[in-house]
């Protein structure tokens, strides 16, 4: 385990430009206007040769802890009992305001380490902002500009006698990679994707609501699931922004939270699509599910909203049916009943993505795999077009997650595809890939009297 650091403040001084800037990478969704970040979001930080975990919040807004913003709130508070010490954020062009004095007041009551940091202080503009701070009672400020880098040896100094004593346990970064299952959770809007994960955890991580929308960030969030005693397997659960129809995203703020959700899906293993049980299956799931499939990853469908279902059997066939045709090129994907409020079909969810992964890794021996391939070929011989036959010589598993075939011989351009759908299915069927994406490309020996 890190240290982790927590970055407060109001809305829009800066908080996801500088997460940014300690993880080294651009994954906070950044905008100018204000209360763009609402879940708290979590990386890996490195400032010169500390290492720790920093957290980004929501902007603190003191309202009703029923409203949204009140939620966000919430999230902000137990980041900041959490942390190791927590970093306050103002903005020095825009000085101090009288949220930034009731943050000021929470933070010093709650008795935690807090270390002011004044950002956006690059040229004199800032200069009677960072005078003012000093009236907030939390010391000496630090200058620093998220934006340009500047005033980061300062923060380094600021941060260095919370964590630098900090010693973390060793691991095999590789060993343990491979242990946790990376379970991206997707669908439309409103569909309870973080209510889902908010189950799974047993605690109000994410922040849920009747506002379809909600969630922007993808959020990473580690988590043990406890399969019995002694038995627990490593999950990285990550969160995603609902994916509307394309026609409908016009604003560039969901645009990012939508292409965000995309790239969780590319750096996922295991997919969960979430259904709306009181909506059913639309064309647009379809899209996401294909989406998912075209990427390469493993697909599980679950239906959340299950203890409100009207007809739940009627319903559960007709989804299945649909499937079946929506995504005829790769039947049989894992469809299970769930309900993130009572927690039902969690565990049957969990267990066919642990399952779905381990068919997504699966290496097959070339010899094995030949010796299907001859057998598979020996009941249906590839076709001959215009009288010529075609020779498939010889298959290879050229790699795994996805699995990909390589398969050998002559005029392999002259294959109809519904010999090689013959082929895939067969690969699936029985090689035990089930209904995993399973590549497969066709190659023919270069001729050396081609020239």
């Amino acid at each position: 385990m890190l240290p982790t650091v927590a970055i407060v403040g109001r809305p829009n001084v800066g908080k996801s430009t500088l997460f940014n800037r300690l993880v080294g990478k651009r994954i906070a969704l950044v905008d100018d206007r204000p209360g763009v970040t609402r879940d708290r979001r979590e990386g890996d930080a490195t400032l010169f040769d500390l290492n720790f975990r920093i957290v980004d919040t929501a902007g603190y807004e003191d309202m009703d802890e029923q409203t949204l913003p009140g939620r966000m709130r919430m999230q902000t508070e137990a980041a900041v009992a959490g942390s190791a010490v927590s970093l306050f954020l103002i903005d020095g062009r825009a000085g101090v305001t009288p949220l930034d004095e009731e943050i000021a007041r929470w933070l010093r009551a709650s008795g935690h380490p807090v270390i002011l940091a004044v950002n956006k202080a690059e040229g004199s503009q800032a200069d009677s902002g960072i005078m003012e701070s000093y009236s907030l009672g939390l010391g000496e400020p630090i200058a620093i500009s998220a934006e340009h880098g500047e005033g980061l040896a300062d923060l380094f100094e600021g941060l260095a006698p919370h964590i630098d004593n900090f010693q973390p346990p060793a691991r095999n970064e590789d060993e343990e990679g491979d242990r946790i299952l990376k379970l991206a959770i997707v669908g439309r809007p409103n569909a309870g994707k973080s209510t889902l994960i908010n189950k799974l955890l047993g605690e109000n991580r994410l922040i849920t609501g009747p506002e379809a929308g909600i969630t922007r960030d993808s959020i990473e969030i580690d988590w043990i699931w406890t399969t019995g005693p002694g038995e627990d397997r490593k999950v990285r659960l990550i969160d995603t922004a609902g994916m509307r129809k394309r026609a409908k995203v016009k604003e560039k703020l969901e645009r990012l939270s939508v292409a965000d959700a995309r790239r969780a899906i590319d750096f996922a293993e295991v997919v969960v699509l979430l259904l709306d049980a009181t909506k059913g299956l639309e064309l647009q799931d379809l899209k996401i599910a294909d989406h998912v499939i075209q990427e390469g990853r493993a697909l599980v469908i679950a239906i959340n909203k299950w203890d409100v279902a009207e007809d739940a059997s009627a319903l559960f066939n007709g989804i299945r049916a649909a499937l079946d045709e929506g995504l005829a090129q790769l039947k049989g994907v894992p469809l299970i009943a769930v309900s993130a409020i009572t927690g039902k079909g969690t565990d049957q969810m969990l267990t066919a993505a642990f399952a779905a992964r381990e068919a997504w890794s699966r290496r097959v021996p070339t010899a094995a795999l030949n010796r299907w391939f001859e057998h598979a070929i020996t009941l249906n011989p590839p076709p001959a077009p215009g009288g010529q036959r075609i020779k498939l010589r010889y298959i290879t598993q050229a790699k795994s997650r996805p699995p990909a075939f390589v398969i050998f011989g002559t005029r392999v351009d002259d294959l109809p595809q519904s010999y090689e759908r013959y082929l895939l299915n067969g690969i699936r069927r029985d090689l035990d890939f089930g209904a995993v994406p399973v590549r497969l490309t066709l190659r023919a020996p270069k001729n050396p009297f081609d020239d």
